[in-house]
């Protein structure tokens, strides 16, 4: 029968810090395996025969290590950072050799540590790691393609994050990056350093922009504290609350409109929405504060226009939406399939465009265009119907209530057309 290898979860307080039958396991050890660092501290606790295998050398090298010394009846332990199946190598294994060759053996995790040394209950927390590779300094142009998106993800969810560092990710590069995000006064950071050493410190409620210009000690767990609970709306905002080209009136989609089309989008949280013709932003704006999990990707074409959208995506503090200066169809060809699409402006460019994005469109997808003009809309459907999709028209006129001295009168606001469209069987 082979012998299972042992995941046991040490930290940094070495033998100390282990139960009995933890301990006596690694003494009995032929091969032990974990970082160099981890492995130092257990240095006289081995086995004068012991074999050491670094996991520096490749983590994906450390099955093999395994399955070798299993076939030569060798007695295997693997060291891990406090519980292996919390964001460590447990999980990994396990899913490399099987549940039966693999016996876990867990201790208590850095971050229960951190949140008893702070006197924090932590049964509400979400749990991410930055402690991969090098991800490099966050830009505001950056978005999914940056290895440190997923935590502004989390943090951009949640109220209380617990985050597991590493030396180049560390806590001062992840407060810039939620400086940078427009989430400054929205947090504040918890640094727990060298947990259970000589030289464990407790950095608690630091601000983030504090914390960005500090230096913390290695190893440490980040924990982040929403500072209010977010009550903004995340459908049907007021016009006034987005920043707008005004000549007589706003340049702006109204919100009766933007209600509808959103609502027409047919949007999840997980959606790639495309946002053509961005104008103000309000539009894609929504869509990506509906769709917390996806994104949003947007082009503008008039500089001015898509200034305003990037002054009203720093002020919304919306971090999975990107704007850029173009005309489409440029610059698409980068942007991943759609679930949704929204043209706001077309460009002149309006037949070559629905069957771009209808051919790019993921199954059961949404394109929603909204028109003004006869040409326009004839245009559209009259290409929807050469493809032979599936499409209706919505014609939306809006009246609002106006004082007119001591009583009210409604105004109308212009006609709009919305037409919504999903592919059809000759599609190209």
């Amino acid at each position: 029968m082979i012998k299972p290898v042992y995941i046991i979860g040490v930290l940094d307080n070495g033998a100390a810090g282990l139960c009995h039958d933890a301990l006596a396991l690694i003494h009995q050890a032929d091969v032990v395996i974990g970082a160099s660092r981890t492995l130092a501290l257990f240095d006289n606790e081995f086995s004068s025969t012991a074999q050491q295998r670094d996991i520096a050398a490749g983590l994906s090298k450390v099955p093999q290590w395994i399955s070798t010394a299993q076939q030569d009846n060798l007695s295997v332990v693997v060291l891990a950072t406090g519980d292996p199946m919390c964001h460590g190598i447990g999980r990994y294994l396990i899913n490399k050799l099987g549940t039966d060759a693999c016996q876990v053996i867990p201790n208590v995790s850095t971050l229960q540590l951190a949140f008893s040394r702070l006197g924090l209950a932590w049964q509400e927390v979400v749990i991410c790691s930055a402690h991969s590779k090098d991800a490099g300094e966050w830009s505001a142009d950056a978005g999914p393609e940056h290895g440190l998106y997923p935590l502004l993800k989390t943090v951009r969810n949640n109220n209380l994050i617990a985050m597991f560092t590493s030396p180049e990710n560390t806590p001062d590069r992840i407060a810039r990056m939620l400086v940078k995000a427009g989430l400054a006064d929205d947090f504040t950071m918890s640094v727990a350093e060298a947990l259970l050493t000589a030289d464990e410190n407790i950095i608690a409620d630091l601000s983030l922009d504090d914390a960005a210009a500090r230096r913390f000690a290695n190893p440490n767990v980040v924990i982040l504290q929403g500072q209010t609970a977010n009550q903004s709306s995340l459908f049907g905002l007021a016009d006034e609350s987005f920043a707008q080209r005004k000549p007589d009136k706003g340049l702006i989609t109204k919100r009766e409109v933007r209600a509808v089309s959103l609502a027409r989008l047919q949007l999840r949280s997980d959606s790639i929405v495309w946002d053509i013709g961005a104008g103000s932003g309000s539009v894609g704006l929504e869509a990506a504060r509906l769709c917390n999990n996806g994104y949003v990707y947007a082009i503008e074409k008039n500089a001015a226009d898509f200034a305003i959208a990037q002054q009203n995506r720093k002020q919304m503090a919306v971090t999975n939406y990107r704007v850029q200066h173009g005309k489409a169809p440029d610059l698409l060809s980068d942007w991943p399939d759609p679930d949704a699409v929204f043209f706001g402006g077309s460009g002149g460019e309006l037949a070559a465009l629905i069957r771009l994005c209808l051919s790019r469109m993921k199954p059961a997808g949404w394109l929603v265009m909204n028109f003004v003009t006869l040409e326009n809309i004839a245009r559209a459907t009259q290409t929807l119907q050469e493809l032979n999709s599936e499409w209706d028209v919505t014609q939306l006129q809006a009246s609002r209530s106006q004082p007119i001295l001591h009583m009210h009168r409604m105004q109308a606001e212009n006609p709009v057309w919305i037409v919504s469209a999903q592919k059809g069987d000759a599609d190209e």
